[in-house]
């Protein structure tokens, strides 16, 4: 995905940045405003929260809007609540598979699977996109804390580089 996207801002590096925050963080296009849900976002604290000048904004969304392939996704996003940083404090488990190619498909499926025979349950799972993320990870929020006798199991999960629990 990030593949194509990226195409339509080779031209503009800025704008591109821009356009891999705006997908990073779920916030949508509509009307020539940024949203995060329903919450419209003021362009000068995108700006400083992003570190680049308002009209970059402005034109990055101009770019999205003309496009109607890039319209389509960027009017669609929505972020997502991740509960990594609550779960200790909810005394929920957490584990963090570092993979060796996050290509790898099945990661998941098995990870979870191992998580699920021995009797807990996932309240949530994110994967970082590879396209996006420079190191993507991961991450898996259980019901309550991850038994060490499982560490090794998860381990010898084809793709796992690392596991990291908390």
């Amino acid at each position: 995905m990030w593949r194509m996207i990226s195409l339509h801002f080779n031209k503009y590096p800025r704008q591109r940045i821009l356009a891999q925050k705006f997908l990073e963080y779920g916030l949508r296009t509509h009307n020539q405003k940024i949203y995060c849900g329903v919450i419209e976002l003021a362009d000068a604290k995108i700006s400083r929260a992003f570190r680049v000048d308002r009209r970059i904004i402005a034109e990055t969304i101009n770019t999205i809007t003309k496009n109607e392939e890039l319209h389509r996704v960027f009017s669609q996003l929505q972020p997502t609540c991740h509960l990594k940083e609550v779960a200790p404090l909810m005394k929920w488990g957490v584990i963090e598979i570092i993979p060796v190619d996050a290509r790898t498909p099945g990661i998941l499926a098995q990870v979870s699977t191992l998580v699920a025979d021995a009797g807990i349950s996932v309240r949530q799972a994110i994967v970082d996109d590879f396209e996006l993320s420079e190191e993507p990870r991961l991450v898996i929020i259980a019901e309550k804390q991850i038994p060490g006798r499982l560490i090794p199991k998860i381990k010898q999960v084809e793709g796992v580089k690392a596991v990291v629990i908390s």
